[in-house]
């Protein structure tokens, strides 16, 4: 009796397990669903997504919302994006949004996109409402030397045509902060750039920035602008600060020269009474040898030593007198 009960038990898991396989790579549910919303798909092609390793509850979802969305996508093409790598749900969601909104997209368009890495989605969306771009603060200088920061405001919608090898957002900050530095640089002075900031909305817009983006500009509104440093004034004071530093570098090279040229002046005057005094300490030799050889009489010396002494005294005369110091006794 139990042996017969333990029969029965494995027979009932045995035909659920089956039951489950059946089901499993035979999707009965999903076919009986397909069929009720107008998708015309056999079983045996459900099977045979199964073992081409496609989850037939995506492709068939998928085919059921553009269906009843009126457009006609095939089944092949589905499996084909999926096994390519691509997001089958973005795809025809996007298709759909773009078809309600009057867009031309194409499928092949659609899965080039997304298989490129961007969001088809996404895109259509921004296409149906464009977005604004906060950019960061753009510096520049106006002829007049004041520098001025703006801030500006991109309104852009996606080009559905470039998103495949066009320039992504960074590139359209990029190029509009470019145009901004360029229109205020070539202002004559700061006052008139804000007393028309429109007027740089109109340059930056008249350059075409948006070529080769995957973009498209709308406007481009100038939202804040505020006054910065005088840079031609600092400019001018780091130029004369440093005129200033060469000045004294030269000034202080010509004073080094300078004492260069007296310390070697005194060295030469110095070399120079040496040479006075080695001469002079000569002269008694040379008189002691003349009067040995009979050259210098006696006669000769005292002539000798008259004019000498004249010659003391006239040196002491044409000192000049020194000056008596307070406190000083007159000497009687």
């Amino acid at each position: 009796m139990e042996a017969n009960v333990l029969i029965i038990i494995a027979i009932g898991i045995g035909s659920i397990f089956g039951l489950w396989i059946i089901f499993y790579f035979i999707p009965v549910g999903l076919w009986f669903t397909a069929l009720l919303s107008g998708v015309r798909i056999s079983l045996v092609q459900l099977v045979f997504m199964r073992w081409r390793k496609v989850p037939p509850q995506v492709i068939v979802r998928n085919l059921i919302s553009s269906t009843k969305a009126g457009l006609s996508l095939s089944r092949d093409a589905l499996e084909a994006h999926f096994l390519a790598g691509g997001h089958v749900r973005d795809v025809v969601n996007a298709l759909i949004s773009a078809d309600k909104a009057n867009m031309e997209l194409d499928f092949k368009v659609a899965t080039a996109i997304d298989l490129a890495g961007r969001d088809v989605l996404e895109a259509v969306q921004m296409s149906v409402n464009p977005r604004v771009i906060d950019t960061p603060p753009v510096t520049a200088v106006a002829k007049d030397g004041i520098q001025l920061i703006a801030k500006a405001r991109v309104t852009v919608r996606a080009n559905i045509r470039q998103l495949v090898g066009g320039a992504g957002e960074e590139t359209v900050l990029a190029r509009v902060g470019e145009g901004v530095v360029s229109s205020i640089g070539s202002s004559d002075s700061h006052k008139t750039v804000l007393e028309n900031p429109d007027s740089i909305s109109k340059v930056v817009l008249g350059k075409g920035l948006d070529s080769g983006t995957a973009f498209e500009i709308l406007s481009i509104d100038i939202a804040d602008i505020d006054i910065g440093k005088n840079i031609g004034a600092i400019l001018q004071m780091d130029q004369a600060n440093a005129d200033k530093n060469i000045a004294q570098a030269k000034a202080e090279e010509r004073r080094a020269m300078a004492v260069a040229l007296e310390q070697e002046m005194k060295a030469k005057a110095q070399e120079a009474k040496a040479n006075v005094i080695q001469a002079e300490t000569e002269i008694p030799k040379a008189i002691s040898e003349a009067f040995r050889e009979g050259n210098l009489g006696i006669m000769d010396y005292y002539k000798y030593k008259n004019i000498k002494a004249d010659t003391s005294m006239r040196e002491s005369i044409a000192q000049p007198p020194k000056t008596k110091k307070k406190g000083d006794n007159d000497a009687y």
